[in-house]
């Protein structure tokens, strides 16, 4: 009987060490993927002095917007204040900011319907 909370134990870490690594990776691969799709519209759109100056403008604000927000969700606390879970929460967090983000950026690369007058900097899908 008094191994099973010893047992019980190695289980929840066991899986709480299986998600947080799932959750890393799931940010790892979102912040893979955003660097991909920024250096294809930087290279894509390289003759556009403007817009690449703008765009790079845009994704340090939305830098600082990703650490703000978590912040926001997260102020500063004592340690252990948020739990065990801080790291994984963190890393969900980050992950569904940075794929929002990526939904934004492949609009450059995937381009707009011919006919949109309101698609600015956008290509114009062929």
């Amino acid at each position: 009987m008094k191994k099973y909370p010893a047992l019980v134990f190695i289980l929840i870490f066991s899986i709480n060490t299986v998600f947080g690594q799932n959750d890393n990776n799931s940010y790892t691969k979102a912040e893979k993927e955003i660097n991909t799709i920024y250096q294809k519209i930087l290279r894509e759109y390289s003759s556009d002095k403007a817009f690449i100056k703008n765009l790079k403008a845009t994704q340090r604000i939305w830098i600082q917007f990703r650490d703000a927000e978590v912040k926001a969700r997260y102020p500063n606390q004592t340690s252990g204040y948020y739990g065990s879970v801080y790291p994984e929460c963190v890393s969900n967090l980050k992950t569904q900011l940075t794929n929002e983000r990526i939904k934004t950026l492949k609009v450059w690369l995937v381009g707009i319907e011919e006919g949109d007058v309101c698609a600015g900097s956008v290509k114009r899908k062929n």
